[in-house]
């Protein structure tokens, strides 16, 4: 008799996560994606999120969905901070409920960026910004709400799906031959392909087992640092050698590109606790990255086959 697969409920229904989540269940049994998003599912209305996540009768929920315009947020505080620090302590009331445990999706925003090298997870945080400020909460009441919850902190996100920095850069290679990159900002460019993958194990880690090592805080970014002028860099080397758009970077500071919102100077994340308590060890982004950029250059069917690497 065959088993019926676990049902993972995901917050969201368009982004990256969810979408990298969707298509790695493809052609497999264990296990069964069901994207949850708005008008049901509305975070920043926490009386849409308990009926509709327990009408979905999931055995782990995901909590992938935030409000990741950083700088938006700090415009619109009150969206930024039901979605981000108010919704997640919902999903995980929710979870604490149903006795399932939760996998909470966080960032590296809640560290200021001036540590010299990479954050573990016992460092101080020290948001710079609403966003990071909102997260850090989120992480807290995660964790207040529910003891069965791994809360897994990641950055620099870019896939085939979506907005992000990787099919920006795609895009404005077609129309120009220069682009200005900050080269002053140092991070793990993390492919949300990878993230998908990791949330697949540590899933069935916390449904196999109660051990207290396997739950907490995380840190799960793409292995080896880089600037955005060397990430750019990388996707235009990567699209022109498979006949894509590239462009000339020129490397500028933060200085020359202000924005609403401080971003950390430095955002590397040491993912060293995820391999000790899970197993998993992050792809080098680098790798990752030009898998990325060979499926924007060549789109996928995700209905009638799989992208192998």
């Amino acid at each position: 008799m065959m088993r019926e697969p676990r049902r993972y409920v995901v917050t969201g229904l368009r982004g990256q996560v969810v979408q990298s989540l969707i298509e790695n269940a493809i052609g497999q049994s264990e296990v069964e994606i069901i994207p949850l998003g708005r008008p049901e599912l509305d975070l920043a209305k926490p009386e849409t999120i308990a009926a509709t996540v327990e009408a979905a009768r999931p055995d782990l929920i995901v909590s992938a969905a935030a409000f990741t315009a950083v700088d938006q947020a700090e415009i619109d505080r009150a969206t930024a901070f039901a979605v981000n620090a108010a919704g997640p302590a919902e999903l995980a009331r929710v979870a604490n409920t149903l006795r399932v445990p939760i996998v909470h999706l966080s960032t590296d925003y809640v560290f200021d960026g001036s540590k010299p090298s990479s954050y573990v997870e016992s460092d101080p945080v020290a948001p710079l910004g609403v966003y990071g400020r909102d997260k850090l909460v989120g992480e807290r009441n995660v964790a207040a709400a529910t003891e069965n919850h791994a809360i897994l902190r990641t950055a620099w996100v870019y896939s085939p799906f979506g907005r992000n920095f990787l099919r920006t850069m795609l895009k404005v290679a077609e129309a120009r031959e220069e682009v200005q990159v900050v080269d002053d900002q140092i991070g793990n460019p993390t492919s949300a392909i990878d993230i998908a993958e990791v949330i697949m194990v540590v899933g069935q880690n916390l449904l196999a087992s109660n051990d207290p090592a396997l739950r907490g805080v995380f840190h799960m970014a793409g292995t080896g640092a880089a600037s955005w002028a060397d990430f750019a860099e990388e996707i235009f080397r990567i699209s022109a050698a498979n006949g894509g758009p590239s462009a000339r970077v020129v490397r500028i500071p933060t200085s020359a590109y202000p924005t609403p919102a401080r971003r950390p100077a430095n955002s590397q994340l040491d993912c060293s606790k995820l391999y000790r308590r899970h197993g998993v060890v992050m792809p080098d982004w680098r790798g990752s990255s030009g898998h990325v950029v060979r499926r924007v250059l060549q789109p996928v069917d995700l209905e009638n086959r799989q992208y192998g690497r």
